[in-house]
């Protein structure tokens, strides 16, 4: 279980799902590991940016939720430009963790949750260098 009171250290984007509204897809991983990168890309693709780098989390009704830290919101670190402003949403229900890996992942894994503040979560491993990447979280997310 993760923890709200302190931001949690991830990026959050956002696209629309049919009728549902607006559904994130919650980017993990370690410093470095590509979390603002594959952010970006998916924005490139009509994505809306949550927050980059640090989100907070909260459960309500049985769903979590991300939100960005006001010092934060509506901006994005972008490695060899700096800090830059996107479009942003102030807040979106997270319906997949993604964890971002450097290496090979499982062919076909069994499907996988991961609690965060008490909600479970569908997790997908994802190297995010693969030119596949936006595809696979979208293809994720609309499974869902």
């Amino acid at each position: 279980m993760i923890a709200a009171t302190q931001p949690f250290h991830a990026t959050a984007v956002a696209t629309r799902a049919g009728g549902a509204g607006w559904r994130a897809a919650l980017l993990a991983g370690q410093p470095g590991a590509g979390k603002s990168d594959l952010a970006l890309r998916l924005i490139g693709r009509g994505w809306r940016l949550v927050g980059d780098d640090y989100v907070h989390l909260f459960a309500s009704g049985g769903a979590l939720y991300a939100r960005c830290p006001d010092t934060i919101a509506g901006r994005m670190e972008v490695r060899g430009l700096g800090v830059t402003p996107v479009a942003a949403l102030g807040l979106a229900r997270v319906v997949l963790t993604v964890q971002l890996v450097h290496g090979p992942v499982e062919r076909m894994p069994e499907p996988v949750m991961r609690a965060v503040e008490g909600v479970a979560v569908p997790l997908l491993q994802l190297d995010p260098r693969e030119a596949s990447a936006v595809e696979k979280v979208a293809v994720a997310l609309a499974r869902l």
